[in-house]
C-alpha cells in the first residue's frame, strides 16, 4: 500500500493519496483545488486515480474534489450522512456509515464521526495484503494530533444558532463509539496540522495513534470518567476566531465549487499599461512583499497579501469574491512565482488573478501612515483596532482597543468609524499590514502602530 500525505503549509491542510501497488489504483481524499501534485503522484507511481472523496464539507479551503474528478474521470464519493441541512448539492455517490471503497487489496471504510460537522466521515484503511483489519484512520477534522475538531464553526461561519453544544456532544459520542473502540496500534492521519483555525491547539506532528491519544490527549480523562459536561466545557472554551470567509467556503463546498479546467496563461503587464488600468479601477494591485517593504512605499489602493507562504490565508481576509470580481494583478519575480501565488489564491476560491508585473516602477505610489507606540497617547485616533485573535486580545491588549481579528474586519466595516483615523495593530505587524491594506482600499483612513503590540510591550506601556 502507498500512503502519501500532501500538506499545504499555507492553510495547514492535509490531503491523502492512497494507492494499491498490486492493481495500480488510487483514491485521493480531501484534495485541494490546484491538483497538479495529485496528478504527478499518479504518474510517478504508474497509478490511475479511480476514486475521489472527502471527509466533510470544508470551511477553511475550497475543495478540489470536483476539479480532480473532472481531470481524471474518477467518480466522486461524498458523505450522505448528517440530515438535510448540510447535504451536498451536486451529483456524487453518497457514502454512509459502513460503506466501503475497494482498490485492489485495499479497503476504505466510511465511519460517520459527527461533531465538527453533522455529515463528517472518517476513513478506516485496511491493507489486505498484510492484514484483515484496519491499520490506519484518516480522521479529517475529527481527531487531530493532540486536539479535536472544533464544533462551533456552523455557529461562527455558517449562521447556525447554538449548534456548538450539540456538536460537542456528538464529538464526545464519536470518540466513545468510533475512535476509542479501535485498537491502540491504529495510526491516525488528521486533516490539519498546527496553525489551522479548525481547532484551538493542534499539534504539528503529521500523525498520531489511537493508543497515544487515548493515553495523553487532553480529552482522554473526560472519556475515561464519562464526564460529558466537563468535556463540552473544555472543548468550547478558548476556541479562536473563525475567519469570516469560512461561511463562503461552506456554501461553495456544499453546492459544488466551480470546475476551472486548464488555466489561462498569466499576462505580464507593462507598467505603463498597468498604471492606466489602475487609474480606471479595472484591476486591483496585490503587493506580495512583507510589511517593512510595504511601509516604505506601495501602490495606491493595493492589497497587501505577502506570499507565497500564507497567500491563501491572507488573500481570503482582504478580497471577497462574493462582493466583487475585479481582476487581480500580482507583484512577482517571474511567471513561475506568479503562478505559485495564483495557485495559493485558488485554494480559497479567488479565481480572478489575470496577470503580474515584476516591478513598481511608474505605478502610482503611496506611503502608509505609521504611529509609534510612544506617540499613540497623543495621536488623534477615532479607534484603536486590535486585529489579532480574541484569545490574544484577552491575554493582553492596549487600553481602549477594540478587537476584530484580521479575518473578520472586511465583514464588519459597519462597526468601524468613518470619520477620523483608525490605528491598527497585531502582534508583530504582518497581519496588521494585511488588514490595514483592505481598510484603506475600502476608504478608511488608517495608521498602523509601528512594531505593533510587540513594540508596545517592549516599552512596558500600559496593557489590559
Amino acid at each position: 500500500m502507498l500512503l502519501e500525505r500532501i500538506y499545504d503549509e499555507d492553510l495547514a491542510q492535509a490531503g491523502y493519496f492512497i494507492g494499491c501497488q498490486a492493481k495500480n489504483e488510487a483514491v485521493v481524499v480531501d484534495a485541494r483545488r490546484d491538483i497538479r501534485q495529485y496528478l504527478d503522484l499518479a504518474e510517478q507511481h504508474g497509478m490511475t486515480i479511480t476514486a475521489v472523496t472527502e471527509t466533510h464539507i470544508h470551511a477553511d479551503y475550497l475543495s478540489g474534489t470536483r476539479e480532480l474528478a473532472e481531470a481524471t474521470g474518477a467518480p466522486i464519493y461524498v458523505s450522505g450522512e448528517g440530515g438535510t441541512d448540510w447535504q451536498y448539492g451536486f451529483d456524487a455517490h453518497r457514502l454512509h456509515h459502513g460503506d466501503t471503497l475497494t482498490l485492489g487489496n485495499i479497503t476504505v471504510e466510511a465511519v460517520h464521526t459527527p461533531g465538527h460537522t453533522p455529515e463528517h466521515l472518517s476513513f478506516l484503511i485496511t491493507d489486505g495484503a498484510f492484514a484483515d483489519e484496519p491499520g490506519y484512520m484518516l480522521s479529517g477534522d475529527f481527531v487531530f494530533s493532540g486536539d479535536l475538531g472544533r464544533p462551533d464553526l456552523l455557529d461562527e461561519a455558517a449562521g447556525g444558532v447554538d449548534t456548538r453544544f450539540e456538536g460537542a456532544k456528538q464529538i464526545f459520542a464519536s470518540l466513545k463509539k468510533s475512535f476509542l473502540t479501535l485498537p491502540d496500534h491504529v495510526q491516525v492521519f488528521p486533516g490539519h496540522g498546527s496553525g489551522s483555525a479548525c481547532g484551538k491547539a493542534l499539534g504539528a506532528l503529521p500523525s498520531t495513534s489511537v493508543g497515544y491519544e487515548r493515553r495523553f490527549a487532553w480529552w482522554s480523562k473526560y472519556l475515561e470518567n464519562d464526564d460529558e459536561q466537563g468535556f463540552i466545557d473544555e472543548l468550547l472554551d478558548g476556541q479562536p476566531d473563525a475567519h469570516a470567509y469560512f461561511g463562503r467556503m461552506k456554501r461553495e463546498n456544499r453546492d459544488g465549487p466551480a470546475v476551472l479546467g486548464p488555466l489561462a496563461p498569466l499576462k505580464q503587464y507593462e507598467n505603463a499599461q498597468l498604471a492606466r488600468a489602475l487609474e480606471r479601477q479595472e484591476v486591483v494591485f496585490v503587493d506580495t512583499r512583507g510589511q517593512d517593504e510595504v511601509h516604505a512605499g506601495t501602490v495606491t489602493g493595493s492589497l497587501n497579501i505577502p506570499g507565497p507562504a500564507k497567500a491563501a490565508s491572507y488573500g481570503a481576509w482582504v478580497y471577497d469574491p462574493e462582493r466583487e470580481d475585479t481582476p487581480l494583478v500580482l507583484l512577482a519575480e517571474d511567471i513561475e512565482a506568479a503562478e505559485q501565488l495564483r495557485d495559493h489564491l485558488l485554494r480559497v476560491g479567488i479565481d480572478t488573478v489575470t496577470g503580474f508585473t515584476t516591478s513598481l516602477e511608474g505605478l502610482p505610489m503611496t506611503t502608509p501612515e505609521l504611529v509609534s507606540p510612544d506617540d499613540l497617547a497623543s495621536f488623534d485616533s477615532a479607534m484603536v483596532l486590535d486585529v489579532r485573535n480574541k484569545t490574544e486580545h484577552a491575554d493582553g491588549h492596549i487600553p481602549g482597543s477594540v478587537q476584530f481579528s484580521g479575518g473578520r474586519v472586511l465583514w464588519n466595516l459597519d462597526q468601524l468609524p468613518t470619520d477620523g483615523t483608525i490605528v491598527t495593530y497585531c502582534q508583530t505587524g504582518v497581519r496588521n499590514s494585511v488588514t490595514a491594506s483592505t481598510l484603506r482600499r475600502a476608504g478608511y483612513r488608517v495608521a498602523e502602530l509601528e512594531g505593533s503590540y510587540a513594540a508596545w510591550s517592549e516599552r512596558n506601556l500600559a496593557t489590559v
